[in-house]
């Protein structure tokens, strides 16, 4: 993973207080919007996000630049690829 500090997003997201599966729906409706190279960065509070929105971007062939933890959010910063 690249040092997120350095990936500026293009897009940013809040997707707290959203349970399975709506962050991976949120985040596959930005993406889609996205232009090839354009970065988003996801606030969310699930903890089953970390695991769900790692394999779907996997799986659609971005780039997961990074995930911040802190006490209760996680912060993906994702890359669009193709």
């Amino acid at each position: 993973m690249a040092d997120i500090s350095e990936a500026t997003p293009t897009k940013t997201i809040d997707v707290r207080g959203m349970f399975c599966p709506e962050p991976v729906f949120r985040t596959k409706i930005e993406m889609e919007r996205m232009a090839v190279g354009n970065i988003l960065k996801i606030t969310a509070d699930d903890p089953a996000s970390e695991e769900d929105i790692s394999r779907w971007v996997n799986r659609m062939g971005h780039q997961l630049i990074g995930i911040k933890k802190t006490d209760k959010d996680l912060e993906f910063t994702i890359k669009k690829v193709k």
